[in-house]
This record gives structure tokens, sequence and C-alpha cells, in this order.
């Protein structure tokens, strides 16, 4: 099942960019992941306030802890994670808030 679902989300095709993943005070190590950058609404009390945010889905396989202040470069953009990261339901895909390095 872990597979079939890793494709379906393009983890394990070519769908999937390869990035460069450093932890804080640790090796690069190349990394299969999914740059997404969706528009964010968040409330604000009355108002509704817009954001750009950028995502990465990463494999678990392949990235076992990320945390805040992990590095990522993908495509010539460096990026720090930011926040907590999410594991699916399926438990083999974290994905990351970033922000520019």
């Amino acid at each position: 099942m872990g597979e079939k679902y890793l494709r379906r989300w393009g983890i394990l095709t070519d769908t999937a960019d390869i990035g460069v993943y450093t932890a804080e005070g640790g090796a690069p190590s190349l990394v299969r992941a999914i740059l997404r950058r969706p528009d964010g609404i968040t409330g604000f009390g009355d108002a509704r306030l817009w954001s750009e945010t950028t995502r990465l889905d990463l494999r678990l396989a392949e990235v076992a802890n990320p945390r805040r202040g992990d590095r990522v470069e993908i495509d010539g953009e460096a990026f720090l994670i930011q926040g907590e990261p999410v594991r699916d339901r399926e438990r083999l895909v974290w994905t990351v808030d970033l922000r520019p390095a």
C-alpha cells in the first residue's frame, strides 16, 4: 500500500523534484520532494488575510525527522523549514512550511 500511495502523490515519479536537504548541523543529502506554493487565507477577527505560502512534501524514508531551521535547496532556490512538520495519515510523507533562506 505504501508505494501505491507515494506514486499517487507523485513522490516516486518524475513529477517529484530532486533537492538537497541539510539538517541543521548535518550533512547534505539528495531527496525527492514536491514543492507547492498555494495561497493561504487566514482569519483575523472579521478580516481574511491572503498570503503566499511555500510547502514541501518529503518522503519519510528519506527525511526521518525534519526540524525547524533545516535547509532545503530545489532548482537553485534555498529555503528554511519553519513551523512544525506534519505527517500524512499513512505516515509516509512529511509536509513542511518553508521560508526563503
